[in-house]
């Protein structure tokens, strides 16, 4: 019996004890987060890394080699709001998310769509702004193509950029037609004016701007896109301060009207074609 009391008062003893600890337990817990979340870490460094890649009018770079483009002027707007310098991380796009995971930079700024199988690896911010994907063909090779259907053939050609979900989109839309895949944009693009492809799917404005530069080679087969494409800023999972702090910026930033005044500067007009050419 004495035996018994006594392992009584023992495990009532380590009971107290534990509720006792949990706040200060709770609490560290909750600096150690603070202490280690992304966003202390960009501000104690004075400056935010932004893993990316090159696609036209997104991400490119100038006559001078400077970085320019619609997620680059959303990513210096962000360093700049934070007050801190900003810093670019050219990354190739199939192994840019594994990159963001590493640690090699903060955030993922470059035109990603928001997708489950991705949101399985990354956080994903609240959408900044949508795209969807778009088809530009040439005009010797097929001629008069009205429809997606018109390109659902065996023996129609589809170029597209690997890894993107314009390669997904060709796979679930034109299942029949022959896929080839290229690193960059610009090689999808050549391998269509060369004649070698029926067409290329890529994001909007992409192909619509091609179709401007090279009239009498390309034409849109329809207008506008044949899918809707949240995008969103990407960022490492279980760091709740960034989360917020971007989303945050993405409503004020679309309140004041800035992001939408980006997007009609870099998607519907060519004025900044100069800058490049």
């Amino acid at each position: 019996m004495r035996k018994l009391h006594t392992l009584a008062i023992a495990l009532f003893a380590a009971a107290f004890l534990l509720v006792s600890t949990a706040p200060a337990q709770a609490g560290k817990l909750g600096r150690q987060l603070t202490e280690e979340s992304t966003l202390t870490t960009i501000l104690k460094r004075g400056t935010l890394r932004v893993g990316m890649d090159t696609f036209v009018p997104w991400a490119m770079k100038d006559k001078t080699g400077k970085f320019i483009g619609f997620e680059i002027d959303v990513a210096r707007r962000l360093a700049e709001d934070m007050g801190v310098d900003i810093e670019f991380v050219p990354t190739s796009w199939d192994g840019i998310i594994p990159a963001l995971l590493a640690g090699k930079f903060d955030l993922l700024i470059g035109g990603m769509g928001i997708r489950a199988d991705r949101a399985v690896k990354v956080n994903f911010s609240i959408p900044y702004y949508s795209t969807g994907m778009s088809i530009v063909a040439n005009s010797k090779k097929i001629p008069g193509a009205t429809k997606l259907e018109d390109f659902n053939k065996e023996d129609i050609v589809i170029s597209a950029r690997k890894g993107t979900t314009a390669a997904k989109a060709a796979k679930r839309f034109m299942p029949n037609a022959k896929l080839r895949l290229f690193n960059k944009e610009p090689q999808a693009v050549q391998e269509l004016l060369n004649g070698r492809a029926h067409a290329f799917i890529s994001m909007a404005p992409l192909p619509a701007q091609e179709a401007i530069k090279h009239k009498d080679k390309l034409y849109l087969p329809m207008t506008g896109n044949f899918t809707n494409e949240p995008n969103g800023i990407a960022m490492r999972k279980g760091d709740v301060d960034m989360l917020n702090f971007v989303n945050s910026w993405i409503r004020a930033t679309k309140a004041e009207g800035w992001i939408l005044d980006r997007q009609k500067y870099w998607f519907t007009t060519l004025d900044w074609q100069s800058q490049v050419q």
